[in-house]
């Protein structure tokens, strides 16, 4: 069976607030939990009120903390935002507290606008640095050497899984070129996906970390118990997008009867573009959609994600996904 695992942005909804969406989120992973996901991954994310989850280390501590057997992480820290030292001791001290379920997601994007990536300070500094502040932070974790002037502590000599992610061919040829396993996020920008899995795949070169080549890619899946409920769903991760292209990024709004009085055909089509890898529908739809775009991508594993306003639709999502992949 393939793994299959969540992604979260602890979404805060219209009419709710950040204390509320971190509960939803701890129910939901103690729910993937009983249901066989393999990872439960957060996602850094900044000055966006409809994502609570930008101080992204303290809430998987939360999740962690709340579950006992699934692996929880980040998915992803933006590392150009961090020291390397001060990521390697957070997740050190992580995966001190959970060992053996700490996994860390590291990409290159500030996971903001320029303003609040300014007020971030270390990005514009550090974006092009990128490779070499994953091997200086691949280094913290390493056992300490005789000599060391500075060590991670905790980190050193523990074992932190460490992904790439990304959305392009960048992160594809650096993973491919440290031996690490890489994350594709397809389900908001899946244009170079082939490629990008293509070129990692070519490139790999074996490391003390990875033999193979390992790729993990995102999927949108929105599911329920018919097909007409799960379309009504999606319409608001597809109001979301609209949004954040207007420039008015705002609570994750509740779902709409009809999507096409909301946006322009332009805007439409920028949607479906960047939602492409979703899969829509009820339990015989989505067993359908999932089971072709593993035929197509063959990915290692999946991470599956859902931004829906109605928590328990939300649970219920996951459920039916999870059995769809169960049978696969």
């Amino acid at each position: 069976m393939l793994p299959f695992s969540v992604l979260d942005l602890a979404p805060v909804t219209e009419g709710s607030d950040t204390r509320q969406a971190f509960a939803n989120s701890l129910e939901l992973a103690r729910h993937a939990e009983r249901l066989g996901y393999r990872r439960y991954w957060l996602a850094e994310h900044h000055n966006m009120p409809g994502i609570a989850s930008a101080a992204t280390a303290v809430l998987i501590g939360y999740i962690a903390g709340g579950t006992s057997t699934i692996r929880v992480g980040a998915g992803g820290i933006m590392l150009p935002n961090h020291a390397p030292l001060q990521v390697a001791e957070q997740f050190g001290t992580l995966a001190s507290l959970y060992p053996d379920r700490i996994d860390l997601g590291l990409g290159r994007a500030p996971g903001t606008d320029h303003a609040t990536a300014r007020a971030l300070r270390r990005y514009y500094d550090g974006a092009d640095s990128f490779p070499q502040d994953v091997s200086e932070l691949l280094h913290y974790f390493e056992p300490v050497q005789p000599g060391q002037a500075v060590r991670a502590v905790p980190g050193a000599g523990l074992e932190v899984p460490v992904w790439l992610l990304g959305s392009s061919l960048f992160s594809a040829r650096l993973s491919a070129a440290l031996g690490l396993p890489f994350a594709f996020a397809s389900h908001f920008a899946p244009d170079a996906m082939d490629e990008a899995l293509n070129l990692y795949r070519r490139d790999f070169q074996p490391s003390a970390r990875l033999q193979r080549p390992h790729a993990m890619l995102a999927l949108n899946v929105v599911a329920a118990d018919d097909s007409a409920a799960a379309r009504r769903l999606f319409t608001t991760q597809q109001q979301a997008f609209v949004n954040l292209r207007r420039g008015r990024p705002g609570l994750i709004p509740p779902p709409i009867d009809d999507i096409e009085t909301f946006w322009t055909p332009l805007e439409k089509a920028g949607v479906a573009q960047a939602l492409a890898c979703a899969v829509v529908g009820d339990e015989a739809e989505v067993r359908a959609g999932i089971a072709a775009f593993i035929e197509r991508h063959r990915p290692d594993e999946l991470m599956l994600t859902a931004n829906i306003y109605e928590h328990a639709a939300r649970l219920r999502s996951f459920e039916i996904a999870a059995g769809v992949c169960k049978s696969l």
